[in-house]
């Protein structure tokens, strides 16, 4: 009789499983976490695909190599997604005055912008601004903080018409 019930709830179970379909994608297979699909166009899809943050030495509004990749990947992605509009933020860590930082951000920015204009994105489509030291990515007084909190960052600031 025991056997009869066993027999009876691997049917059960076989029965349940064979009438479900069910797509796992490869990051909840792994790690157990449902992933949702990424909206094209959307601030996450351009953080996944080619990243939302470049950055700059000390004192600095030059563009790195790594920062130029980063921004050759952002100019692929508006190109691909061509009614999509960006702000460009330029930051820095908190040593300097307000008013240094604010000019240093804008010119951080500014770099951003012009090297993606310089690779075929329509300037009408980006927008700049300066948080100079006002808006800390990091939070430290040491390197690793100040390394972070220099940077330019990529908003989607929404579609064009």
């Amino acid at each position: 009789m025991r056997s009869y019930f066993v027999l009876a709830a691997l049917a059960l179970v076989a029965g349940c499983a064979s009438n479900k379909t069910t797509t796992v994608d490869a990051t909840e297979a792994n790690t157990g976490v449902q992933t949702a699909q990424v909206v094209p166009g959307s601030q996450e899809d351009l953080e996944q695909y080619a990243g939302h943050r470049v950055f700059f030495g000390y004192d600095q509004h030059t563009l790195t190599p790594q920062a130029q990749s980063v921004l050759r990947r952002q100019a692929e992605w508006l190109n691909q997604n061509p009614n999509v509009r960006i702000q460009l933020a330029g930051n820095c860590d908190e040593r300097g005055t307000r008013e240094y930082n604010l000019a240093l951000g804008a010119r951080r920015a500014e770099a951003a912008r012009a090297y993606l204009v310089s690779l075929g994105v329509d300037a009408a489509r980006i927008t700049t601004k300066s948080n100079g030291k006002e808006r800390p990515f990091a939070h430290g007084a040491d390197e690793s903080a100040w390394s972070q909190n220099r940077n330019s960052t990529t908003t989607v600031a929404g579609a064009s018409s």
